[in-house]
């Protein structure tokens, strides 16, 4: 293990402090609960620490623990384990009509942790966290085609199970400049 030099403690330092309550939030609306959240940002940071002395440019390490939290979660949803989730109440089957229920906030996020993991980054990674494609392709590693592609089919999945009703409620597609 490398001894680390001061400057690169307090450059460590400094970005949990200014930039993890934003770190947390994607954190959260990539995997959808606040225990996992925490433990996905506590991961991506550890690794950050890990290879801080080997980042190339130090002004793009929150970038690197994004993408970081991005395939960690990935890796996540691989496991059988991820998926099994304790109830404390077993929830009430509703015979609320579904365009009704599906306006509402809580069944939208239901579906859209329903989605893949590569989707559901694309989509809080651009529409949430407001980044272009350009620089979502940058965080995860991959062309802007793919980008494209990833949210296009994640708002297409999104429409047919939310309804006409409730689809008006998602982003249009936008044309995509390189």
């Amino acid at each position: 293990m490398s001894i680390r030099s001061q400057a690169d403690i307090s450059a460590f330092s400094e970005l949990v402090a200014t930039r993890s309550p934003a770190l947390h939030r994607t954190a959260y609306l990539i995997v959808g609960d606040h225990e996992l959240a925490d433990d996905l940002l506590q991961e991506a940071l550890v690794k950050a620490y890990v290879a801080w002395p080997r980042l190339r440019d130090v002004t793009k390490a929150e970038g690197y623990v994004r993408r970081t939290m991005v395939t960690t979660a990935i890796s996540w949803r691989r496991r059988r384990s991820f998926h099994e989730r304790p109830l404390e109440l077993v929830p009430e089957v509703e015979d609320a009509d579904p365009a009704e229920r599906l306006a509402s906030h809580e069944d939208v996020w239901g579906q859209v942790c329903g989605l893949p993991p590569r989707q559901r980054a694309v989509l809080v990674l651009r529409y949430y966290e407001d980044l272009s494609y350009a620089a979502t392709a940058e965080v995860l590693g991959c062309s802007v085609g793919t980008v494209a592609s990833q949210v296009s089919d994640a708002l297409s999945t999104l429409r047919q199970r939310v309804g006409p009703k409730s689809a008006a409620l998602l982003p249009d597609d936008e044309a995509v400049t390189r």
